[in-house]
């Protein structure tokens, strides 16, 4: 079963419905459940403790019985799902070929509240992953709040700002799948993109990796060296009076938009 069949005019379907294989196979399952519970109930409701019995036995039927009846009635409730189960999948490259120009604007928050329990190499990351999303740049807006203020936080985002570009451009031109720098590079796709002996990848994960060394290397350091803090003048709002949990508003916007005009192919 398909949802919104194509039709004569062109019209292609956003999205597919198929129903689950087995199901004939999972219904007699269920009716032979169904029939065990109600064998159950069925011996209850006709063994009640005799008047003899003494008040433990009536206790402990009502116990049971009563978590017979609810086990019953909550695996009646969740057939509502299984009984017809179905996959829907979605074309999303329809999607935006028939919806590019009218798309909303999306703002996306990344939020941190400590460099030491999340660590800055972790944060970038998914900023990075988010800024690379298949979707008009024009249109995507990412944030980064970090509550604890902190400045090695801000220079791993600088630092990503400077790899972004090339990262993005990658993503746009090649289609890279997934969009998550750590996964990617360590997943089998990279490894087959190795082994073609492709040189647009290899220089990015060296960018990459030199990246991380530079901020892993902050972050044992515990602070930003003069040198570093002298390249950007954001640094400047940072002093010796700030804390993490004492500090000023600090506003800052690294990343510059970032526009591609590329044909894509698919890693």
């Amino acid at each position: 079963m398909k949802g919104e069949m194509g039709r004569d005019d062109g019209y292609l379907p956003l999205f597919e419905t198929r129903r689950v294989k087995g199901r004939m196979i999972y219904r007699l399952f269920a009716i032979s459940v169904f029939v065990n519970i109600l064998l159950i109930w069925i011996y209850r409701a006709t063994h009640i403790p005799t008047a003899s019995a003494n008040q433990y036995e009536r206790l402990g039927w009502i116990a049971i019985f009563g978590a017979d009846l609810w086990f019953g009635f909550y695996w009646l409730l969740t057939q509502s799902l299984r009984w017809n189960r179905v996959y829907h999948s979605t074309f999303i490259h329809r999607l935006s070929q028939r919806y590019e120009d009218e798309l909303p604007r999306v703002d996306v928050f990344v939020c941190t509240a400590d460099p030491a329990m999340e660590p800055p190499m972790m944060v970038i990351n998914t900023v990075l992953s988010v800024m690379a999303y298949d979707y008009p740049p024009e249109k995507l807006s990412v944030y980064l709040s970090d509550d604890a203020g902190s400045d090695l936080t801000f220079y791993a985002l600088l630092e990503a700002s400077r790899f972004s570009k090339h990262w993005i451009l990658l993503c746009k031109r090649f289609g890279v799948d997934p969009r998550s720098l750590s996964a990617y590079f360590s997943s089998h796709s990279f490894d087959s993109f190795k082994a073609n002996e492709d040189k647009a990848l290899a220089p990015v994960k060296k960018l990459y990796e030199d990246m991380e060394n530079r901020i892993s290397s902050a972050m044992k350091q515990g602070r930003i060296s003069e040198s570093i803090s002298s390249e950007h003048r954001g640094f400047s709002q940072w002093n010796s009076f700030s804390s993490r949990h004492d500090h000023d508003t600090i506003l800052q916007v690294p990343f510059s938009p970032i526009k591609f005009h590329i044909h894509k192919n698919k890693i």
